[in-house]
């Protein structure tokens, strides 16, 4: 692996205090090209624009995948990953589904590691803060030709950030479009997921919600995902969650915290919910609580669900009361090296760099 160090860094020009989401990237890059067949020698270099064809395959046919991924800093300044091997992973589930290459588990974590390490100095050192880290592979072949590329770029680049949401949002459940459908893309992190999802975010925007809550195509009689983010409905005492399918994404932060439910013996239910199941508890009083979960957010609770023209608002619950707090709270602190990790989670990022 080819690394070469930044000659100055950007640091000091950002103030990690007052961050707006994704727009601070750090001084390094990770770079590696597919062609001919392999990939070619990975890189680590100081951050730069690309130069691309406007024939690469990217921007006519969409053959792109990302992942979302954090880095954290304990009080002793010790930085370490979470779960990243949940994340290689899943981008080379992502890939394989739109046909492009993929990618050495090993080289990544290393690259990743390296990476991270190289950039410490970007990850900021306060409860909640974080260095955002977003893996992604694009076709680049220079043909306008609709077929699968026969070359790639990997590339991992990192920001600091801060909460992604910082109170609680307000949900509609939508009746007219899809995030996915069966046998599509849905459970990968493709690029074009996202996209088409803006247009009916933005009309739910203007009706005051915040997001969308995605129902399966053409019926839209069950719940699936919320905006970018799985979703979780406390009806009594039990958690439900859409069972994942080839239609919703198997996030890590969910996984995470259905296997943290279970050690705290709190149920979880992976499990079909429709929307008349929903919008009955909702009209009950029995939907306790709500929320999102994501990378990005980790756990967003919903005030409000819209339903044809009807809100139903979710009842106060103090923070130790909420299973989604709760959750989130245990979540952090094994992220932030504050607890005792019973499940080999968090990985140290190692220090070998000496950065002046």
């Amino acid at each position: 692996m080819l690394i070469k160090k930044s000659l100055h860094s950007r640091i000091s020009d950002v103030d990690l205090k007052n961050l707006s989401f994704g727009s601070e990237l750090s001084d390094h890059m990770f770079y590696c090209a597919y062609r001919q067949g392999c990939w070619q020698r990975p890189k680590i270099k100081p951050l730069e624009p690309l130069t691309l064809s406007p024939a690469a395959s990217v921007f006519h046919y969409g053959q792109a995948v990302f992942e979302g991924m954090k880095a954290y800093k304990d009080e002793n300044g010790d930085v370490f990953l979470f779960r990243p091997q949940e994340n290689i992973r899943r981008l080379n589930r992502s890939a394989e589904r739109l046909n492009m290459p993929s990618f050495s588990e090993e080289i990544f974590l290393e690259g990743l590691s390296k990476l991270v390490d190289l950039d410490r100095h970007w990850v900021p050192q306060g409860y909640g803060q974080a260095l955002y880290i977003r893996p992604f592979m694009i076709a680049n072949e220079a043909k306008i030709l609709a077929s699968s590329s026969r070359e790639f770029l990997l590339m991992i680049i990192c920001t600091p950030v801060n909460t992604y949401y910082s109170q609680s949002l307000r949900i509609k459940i939508e009746q007219e479009y899809s995030r996915a459908t069966q046998g599509g893309v849905g459970f990968t992190k493709a690029a074009g997921n996202y996209a088409a999802a803006f247009y009916p975010t933005r009309l739910a925007n203007e009706q005051s919600y915040d997001q969308v809550l995605w129902t399966n195509s053409p019926t839209h009689d069950r719940i699936e995902e919320s905006g970018t983010m799985n979703a979780f409905f406390r009806i009594g005492n039990q958690l439900i969650t859409p069972v994942i399918s080839d239609k919703i994404l198997g996030g890590i932060t969910r996984k995470s915290l259905i296997e943290l439910a279970s050690h705290d013996g709190i149920e979880v239910q992976e499990r079909e919910l429709t929307v008349a199941e929903l919008v009955e508890n909702l009209k009950k009083g029995m939907v306790k609580e709500a929320f999102g979960t994501g990378t990005a957010v980790v756990v967003c609770p919903y005030k409000i669900i819209g339903y044809q023209g009807k809100d139903f608002s979710l009842p106060q619950i103090s923070d130790d009361k909420s299973f989604g707090l709760r959750l989130k709270s245990r979540l952090m602190e094994i992220q932030y090296n504050r607890s005792e990790d019973f499940f080999g989670w968090r990985k140290l990022v190692k220090s070998s760099f000496t950065v002046g």
